[in-house]
This record gives C-alpha cells, structure tokens and sequence, in this order.
C-alpha cells in the first residue's frame, strides 16, 4: 500500500493539501450529499461500527478517539452509547467546524482538535479505542497511518477502520462501479459545486486496497487478531484489529 493519489499531486504533501483544500470545499454540503449518494446507508454502517465496540464504549474510564471525525456523525454516536465525552480530530478546519456546529446542538460535550492523522499529538499507549470512517483511505501514506494508530493504542486497543471496499461479487461490482464512476460524481458535483472532489472520491475508492488485503496489511503492521466484515454487498467493509 502507499497512500491517497489525487491527479496532479506529485508526492505525499501536495496529496495532502489536495485533500485538505477538497473537503474544505465541501464540508458545508457534506452530509447532505452522504446520505443522498448513500441511499441513506451511510446511517447503517455508522450504527454497525458502534455496535462492534460497544464492549470497549460500555468499560468506565475507557480513552477512545474518533479519527478523520469530518462533520462528526461517529462521533455523535460514539458518545451517545458512551455516555461520556470522548476525543475527534480531522486536519481539515472546515469539516471540524461543521462538526463544532452539530455536536454543539445536540449539547454534546466530546472536544474536537486539528491534527494530521500521521503525526497525532497524543502520548504512545494513550487510546484504547480508535474508529475512522471513510477517512482513512484519504491519507497520503496508509503505511504511516496504521503505525501511527498503532503507537498511540494501549496494549489490547482497538482500531475500527470502516471504509469503501470492492464488492467480491462481479454483477454487483459492475453495478457499483457505474453508479460510483457515472452517476456519483455527476451529482456530486452538481449540489456541491465541486466536481473535481466527486471526480476523486470514486477514484479513491477505486484505487483503495480491497478487504483482504487491507486486513494483511495491517497484519503487516503489527496489529492482532485482524478481522473483517463486508456490508452492502462488500461496497464497505468493517475492519479491526488490536494491538
């Protein structure tokens, strides 16, 4: 694996201000624009992956972080089964203010900070407990992002990575692959105004290792008992795996 390739970015850094300026772009029509292009879905696979770890979310005292939180909808039901304030970054300023704005009106109280999710401001075996949803696959080194998430879970964390995958069945993968390369970007560039960002979206996706491999690679990377489940056909895929 190597990291996110936007069209035009020669190495790592520019393919992270690429990404950065895009959601920036987008972040006021964001989640209109995930349930639209989602049918709505994007609710389901949220409410699974909160469900997976319930068990650690359920422990007292548990320190659990929610990376590339975007406008914050895990986060949201992250702390509604925790019952506790958690921890959410992104490194796109737009997105955490979207994020400022819901969790502020649900009187959620989980602070929010900027960082670059290769390089997190938080001690070595910190967290017990790191979800990204749909963000990961955006980073400009997915080698970089797994050791990261690694150093800063305690012995016996959890990292969740929910994410778009590739559907293993080929009648649907060919369905999917139209309707993510046809029908997405032109909508989505349409309400968000922003064409090239759903020109790169399916492209990322595309691009982005498929579940099995992604489970060898964090195997790789020094994660345990590394495990996945498909949803929607294989369209996304629930990955965990412990320190």
């Amino acid at each position: 694996m190597t990291g996110t390739t936007p069209q035009g970015a020669a190495n790592e850094q520019a393919a992270a201000q690429w990404v950065r300026g895009m959601f920036g772009r987008i972040a006021p029509r964001y989640d209109l624009l995930n349930h639209l292009l989602s049918f709505n879905l994007d609710k389901r696979w949220r409410a699974r992956t909160v469900a997976r770890v319930s068990e650690i979310l359920d422990r007292p005292d548990t320190q659990v972080l929610d990376l590339c939180c975007g406008t914050g909808d895990v986060v949201l039901e992250l702390e509604t089964r925790a019952r506790r304030p958690l921890l959410a970054s992104d490194f796109c300023h737009p997105m955490l203010v979207e994020a400022r704005h819901k969790i502020g009106s649900r009187r959620f109280r989980t602070p929010l900070f900027e960082a670059d999710a290769l390089s997190l401001p938080l001690a070595g075996n910190s967290l017990d407990l790191i979800t990204v949803a749909f963000g990961f696959r955006n980073l400009a080194n997915y080698q970089r992002g797994l050791e990261e998430m690694l150093r800063v879970l305690k012995p016996g964390g959890v990292a969740a990575i929910l994410e778009f995958s590739q559907p293993p069945n080929a009648a649907f993968g060919a369905l999917y692959g139209f309707f993510s390369t046809r029908v997405l970007p032109r909508i989505g560039g349409i309400i968000s105004g922003s064409p090239e960002a759903y020109s790169y979206l399916p492209e990322s996706i595309r691009k982005f290792p498929g579940a099995e491999q992604l489970a060898e690679e964090m195997r790789r990377g020094g994660f345990a008992r590394v495990e996945f489940e498909r949803m929607t056909g294989g369209a996304v895929a629930l990955h965990l795996g412990r320190k």
